[in-house]
């Protein structure tokens, strides 16, 4: 089964950027949607954004205008999150996964943004 591999999280203060990266073992991405969801502390997992096998994307509202999310086209195998304007309720743990998910999930990676 593929397994998903994500990275680039950290501390970062409010208004400052980040850019998570995820690997898949496989080449999917020209086949399947791919998306990036996350958990904050005490919440559930919630979608945040995904990019469709045309490479149409759509982002939850409470993103949209601030994250883009791409894919390398020759690699199919690594998704992007650029992140800017971070706010502290971006704080979480950002996985990403086939959209709609799997019944599985990756480690993620931890995103906090605090001064």
């Amino acid at each position: 089964q593929v397994q998903f591999v994500e990275s680039g999280g950290g501390l970062v203060q409010p208004g400052g950027s980040l850019r998570l990266s995820c690997a898949a073992s496989e080449s999917i991405f020209r086949i399947f949607a791919m998306g990036w969801y996350r958990q904050a502390p005490g919440k559930e997992r919630e979608w945040v954004a995904h990019i469709t096998s045309g490479g149409g994307t759509n982002y939850a509202d409470s993103v949209k205008g601030r994250f883009t999310m791409s894919r390398d086209n020759a690699k199919n195998t690594v998704v992007y999150l650029q992140m800017s304007s971070l706010k502290p309720e971006d704080t979480a743990v950002y996985y990403c996964n086939k959209f709609p998910e799997l019944g599985y999930w990756g480690q993620g990676t931890q995103v906090t943004v605090s001064s």
